[in-house]
């Protein structure tokens, strides 16, 4: 569970590590028992397990059985998955996405959390930036995004999901979320699926792997055809439009996002 970015998110973890905050009913899971709030449900029936008592000197039944809840402290990974295509909004969304890493770097710098972005154009998507919390390696990224060409959706989609994964291997404690800015228009396939359809299951395998994300819809009102709110629907997450995508604007649904409570 989340309460703020950064290492000092505090996270419910399974492990048996981390701070041990408080105890609830083990209701089958003994891996990690919270001996003193066990004893403490036990105290009160005492009396009436005289029977058990002539073996024991203090009566425990599995009803009794308490476990620890522990936390710790994780790293925030915020992924920008953007697409650079052509479109009448792509000045405007390179310069909040810009102006959003940049914030987001900065507090990061402080925080701890790590940004990455991933740009996808033409028939393929680049890791511009790998995650990192260094405000100089962005900006130097950041200086020259390539923009033009069709929409590889599922393209970017795929490495952003492997980009996940490999974070999630190097640290599992990360917390990510994956902000997606597009039309959701995909044009360009990688096998011989259909580029909508193609989209789509790599956007349900994100789902359900369990990565939170937010969608940006890049589309101009008087042109959506909802493909935006299709994505996000199959990804599981939220649905910005195109007027609320500000610099400050975006990096405020970043972090409201991201401070969201997650229950595992």
């Amino acid at each position: 569970m989340r309460h703020h970015s950064g290492r000092r998110s505090r996270t419910h973890t399974d492990r048996k590590r981390g701070r041990y905050i408080q105890a609830r009913p083990a209701n089958g899971k003994t891996n990690d028992v919270a001996f003193d709030a066990t004893l403490r449900a036990a105290a009160p029936f005492q009396q009436k397990r005289s029977d058990q008592r002539r073996k024991v000197a203090f009566a425990i039944e599995k009803s009794d059985l308490h476990r620890k809840v522990r936390v710790r402290r994780a790293a925030n990974l915020v992924l920008f998955l953007v697409d650079a295509s052509w479109s009448m909004a792509v000045s405007e969304r390179m310069e909040a996405t810009k102006g959003a890493i940049l914030s987001l770097l900065t507090d990061a710098y402080q925080r701890r959390d790590r940004v990455g972005l991933i740009v996808f154009q033409k028939d393929r998507a680049t890791l511009v930036l790998p995650p990192t919390n260094s405000v100089m390696l962005a900006e130097r990224a950041l200086n020259d995004i390539p923009v033009g060409g069709k929409t590889p959706l599922s393209a970017g989609l795929k490495m952003a999901f492997d980009v996940l994964e490999r974070e999630k291997m190097l640290h599992p404690d990360v917390m990510p979320l994956l902000i997606v800015l597009t039309d959701g228009a995909g044009n360009v396939s990688m096998s011989r699926l259909p580029p909508a359809e193609e989209s789509e299951r790599l956007a349900k395998e994100i789902a359900f792997n369990h990565y939170r994300s937010v969608v940006i819809n890049m589309e101009h009102f008087a042109f959506d055809q909802g493909l935006a709110q299709a994505l996000a629907d199959n990804l599981k997450a939220p649905c910005y439009s195109l007027g609320q995508l500000k610099a400050e604007n975006l990096y405020q649904t970043v972090r409201q996002e991201m401070a969201q409570q997650i229950k595992k």
